[in-house]
This record gives C-alpha cells, sequence and structure tokens, in this order.
C-alpha cells in the first residue's frame, strides 16, 4: 500500500488513451493505456468520444488496482489532441463522432473565417487552418444544422473527460481554447464567433491551465476507482503536456520533439507574432506565452529503411557524417515551418556513395531544419537559453543526438519523460502536491543524458548547412541570397 501522495494525468491521443500516476518527486507508480478505433473516409477523420471514456475508464481502474490505496490519489488532469471537437447535449453525452485535428473536411470554413478574422489573426500571430476547431465548428452548424441546434456544449476532446469527472462540461483551458478562436489577448470569446452564428451560450467558459475546476465525482469514482474529492484541475493540449513533461516552462527554455514531424516548443515572456503564420503562442499559465512550429520533417524521413536496419545504418553514419551530401527529407509535398511552402519537394544535391551515406545525410537534412528553425526563432524570441531539450523517438538514437548537437553547436538535454499522460499529472501536482507548475516542474521533470556538440566538426556542419540553405534559396523556399526569414 503507497504511502505517499500521487497524481495522475489522462492523454487522449489519436491512437489510444493513456493514463499515468506519479509522486511528487517524477516517480511513475502506475501506467495504462488503451487502444481507440478512428474512422477515416477521405478528408474525415472522426472517434466516438464516448470510447474516450469507456477506454480512460478501464486505464483508471488498472492504475488505480496498481495504486491499491486510491486515496493517495490527490489530483488528475486531462491532456488532449489540439483542434479536435465535439457536440454535446445537456448530460453531457456526445451527439455524434468528434471532429479530429486533422480532419480536413473545414477548408472553405477556414479560408472564409481568415478573411474575416483579420485584426485578431493579426494581434494573435496565426492564421486559421481546416486543422483548428472553429472552421470545424462552423462545417457542423451549416452542414448538421438541426443536430447542432441540439447541442448544449461546444466541446474540446480534453472537456468531455474533465467534465465526466468533476460534472462541469461548461469549461476549457486555454490552450485547447484557442484554435477555437478564444482572444488571449483580451482574455474572453471574440464577436466575431457571434457573427459567425456560433451562440457563444454554447462554448464553455476558460480558464488557465492548472486551475482547479471541480472535485472527482461519486458517479466517476464508482466507475474509475479515484476518490471521491480528488481535485479535478484544468488540462492543456497534448502537444503543451508534453512540454510540461520535458521541465520546458521558463522563459528561454525549447524543446524540439523529434517524432514522425519535428515540433518546436518554447517559453517567451512576450507574444510572438510571426507575420507569415508560421508559428502561433498558446498562454502559459504563469502568464507567459507558449509558442510552437512544426516542421513536415522529423523520423519520417527514416520510413525509406526498414525499421531492422536502422541501428546498423546509425552505426555506419557515425563514421560516414559529416557528408557532402545536401539532403531535404521530406516525404511527401508541403512544409509549414521554418517556411511554409504547400508545394515544398524533398531533394538531394549530390550522388550519394551508399544508402549508408544516403542515411547519414538524411539525420544531417533534419538538423539543418532544426537549426534553421531555431535561427527563425531567436529572429523573433531573441536570445534563448544555449541548451536546448529533445524529446521524441529520435532522441533515442545517440549518433542522431550526436549530429543535431555538432550542427547546432548547442547542448542537448534529453528529457526523461515526455509523454502528454505524464505532462497532465505534473500540472495536477503544480497545486495539489507544489506550489506551483513551476515547482513541480523543477521536482519532477527530469533529463536522463546531455549531449555536448564538438567543436571539432563546427566547421564542417557549417559549410552543410550554408549548402543546405543556398539550395533552398534556388529553390525559392527562403527569400533571396541572404536567406532572409522574416
Amino acid at each position: 500500500m503507497t504511502l505517499v501522495a500521487l497524481v495522475a494525468g489522462i492523454d487522449i491521443g489519436t491512437g489510444g488513451v493513456r493514463v499515468t500516476v506519479c509522486d511528487a518527486a517524477g516517480v511513475v507508480w502506475a501506467e495504462a493505456e488503451q487502444a481507440l478505433h478512428t474512422a477515416r473516409r477521405g478528408a474525415l477523420l472522426e472517434q466516438d468520444p464516448a470510447a474516450w471514456r469507456v477506454a480512460a475508464a478501464t486505464c483508471l481502474r488498472q492504475v488505480t488496482e496498481q495504486v491499491r490505496d486510491r486515496a493517495s490519489i490527490r489530483g488528475i488532469a486531462v491532456a488532449a489532441t489540439s483542434g479536435t471537437v465535439c457536440l454535446l447535449d445537456e448530460r453531457g453525452a456526445p451527439l455524434r463522432p468528434a471532429l479530429l485535428y486533422a480532419d480536413s473536411r473545414a477548408e472553405v470554413e477556414a479560408a472564409y473565417i481568415a478573411t474575416h478574422a483579420t485584426e485578431l489573426q493579426a494581434r494573435l500571430g496565426y492564421r486559421f487552418h481546416s486543422s483548428w476547431g472553429l472552421p470545424k465548428l462552423l462545417w457542423l452548424a451549416h452542414h448538421e444544422p438541426a443536430l447542432f441546434a441540439q447541442t448544449r456544449y461546444l466541446a474540446h476532446a480534453g472537456d468531455t473527460l474533465t467534465g465526466w469527472l468533476c460534472g462541469d462540461y461548461a469549461v476549457t483551458d486555454a490552450t485547447q481554447a484557442l484554435k477555437t478562436g478564444y482572444d488571449l489577448v483580451a482574455d474572453r470569446w471574440p464577436d466575431l464567433i457571434n457573427e459567425l452564428g456560433l451562440p457563444l451560450a454554447k462554448l464553455p467558459r476558460v480558464v488557465s491551465a492548472g486551475q482547479p475546476v471541480g472535485t472527482v465525482t461519486a458517479d466517476a469514482a464508482a466507475a474509475t476507482g479515484l476518490p471521491v474529492g480528488a481535485t479535478v484541475v484544468a488540462g492543456m493540449t497534448d502537444s503543451c503536456a508534453a512540454q510540461v513533461a520535458a521541465g520546458a516552462t521558463r522563459p528561454g527554455q525549447w524543446l524540439s520533439v523529434l517524432g514522425t514531424t519535428l515540433v518546436f516548443k518554447g517559453v517567451s515572456r512576450e507574444l510572438l507574432r510571426d507575420p507569415f503564420g508560421r508559428l502561433y503562442c498558446h498562454r502559459h499559465p504563469a502568464g507567459f506565452w507558449l509558442p510552437g512550429a512544426a516542421s513536415n520533417v522529423g523520423g519520417e524521413a527514416l520510413r525509406r529503411w526498414p525499421a531492422e536496419q536502422l541501428p546498423a545504418l546509425d552505426h555506419a553514419a557515425a563514421d560516414l557524417t559529416p557528408t557532402n551530401l545536401t539532403i531535404y527529407p521530406l516525404r511527401r509535398a508541403g512544409e509549414r515551418f521554418p517556411f511554409i511552402r504547400p508545394s515544398a519537394q524533398g531533394f538531394e544535391v549530390g550522388t550519394p556513395a551508399s544508402d549508408e551515406e544516403r542515411y547519414a545525410a538524411t539525420l544531417e537534412g533534419v538538423a539543418y531544419i532544426e537549426r534553421l528553425g531555431y535561427a527563425l526563432i531567436a529572429e523573433l524570441a531573441g536570445a534563448t537559453e544555449p541548451t536546448l531539450r529533445t524529446a521524441g523517438g529520435g532522441a533515442r538514437s545517440p549518433v542522431w543526438l550526436q549530429i543535431r548537437a555538432d550542427v547546432l553547436q548547442r547542448p542537448l538535454a534529453v528529457a526523461s519523460a515526455t509523454g502528454a499522460s505524464f505532462g497532465a499529472a505534473v500540472l495536477a501536482a503544480g497545486v495539489t502536491l507544489h506550489a506551483d507548475l513551476d515547482s513541480a516542474t523543477a521536482a519532477m521533470a527530469h533529463t536522463s543524458a546531455t549531449v555536448l556538440p564538438r567543436p571539432a566538426y563546427a566547421e564542417r556542419y557549417d559549410g552543410g548547412y550554408q549548402r543546405f540553405l543556398a539550395a533552398c534559396v534556388e529553390r525559392g523556399y527562403l527569400l533571396g541570397p541572404r536567406q532572409r526569414l522574416l
């Protein structure tokens, strides 16, 4: 039986629901995961919100059985995909499947909103896209008006489980609300939403992530094994929660998540307004800003090789890098950061002497994109902390970590825990086990290793980076001979 206070975090991901229970030092006591089914029909991607509840209840029962003393769980928070929206009735039950963030049916609505929200977009430094929540809600209002009229709550994915836990379906956090059009500067829903024909009365009230919003009800406790009265804390989007898990929560701290794509997440004291809409900001619970962006380049570039070959290719790459090749390893058309070019294509300059050399140059190409991304971030945000945090599957390759550190000429600190469910647990700990999020992160988010750049490699990698920039300029991806980013 546990004798220490614990917190729990839930993550509603595309592939499944995950729950993590940990203590005030960040030690994980229990974890569980349940897969989810996604319905895909062309541009339409949907999931059943009721399945989220079933999966979460199953996971919570599993972890509370592992913990045994369920009364030790003091708080819980929910992380979820950003831009996913649901229609709920007055009891919080879903009226239809949820539209997932990657559902692109609302392109016409996104373009319409973008032309009518120029002032809001300019002030907040972003642009509406079909992946955002507000265009999806407008699509539902236009294409399913009868169902929309029955709706009591226009909810985000995380809101559905938060409401299930505490009984309040009319609350959301600021990171979830951003893509539904919430004005983070004025701290209110803008008049624009009413003008679009979406009733403000159906939208949730917005609180800061990490703020207590209720307690676990008797019904939720019976379904999950959680203790009645445990604090339910407003959560975050999954990417913001992963940033908390990695410990990048103070101004000047930045995180690179190298998974399928390369995601940049940081903290700034001021709102960063990118005139090209490549980067946008969530609101930090302490009043700072959480700028973020993502490239379409990342670990997906390695899918041209069978997974079982990667360890041997990594070993060979250590002896072949730096190469004289220039590779932009896009797997499909289009790039969104550090430049927006819907027609961008991957390219190779030079002829590899072997498949191993092409692999090494592919690792370098992702590192060059990372360096270019931080060059843009420096122009927008100013100085950042020298050490960058990193997470994701790409951070498990020592060879790739060393290449990236050498290209960046900056230390890379590998985060020990990076899952959004762990980040949600840290968020809950900020009001139940610690004085605030800053102290919770300091105590719970750890690094497993720090990779230092090798000065002897700086000149050769700098030459490769300059060739990479020149190739991007030649193709029109950058804005001139000086590789202007702004």
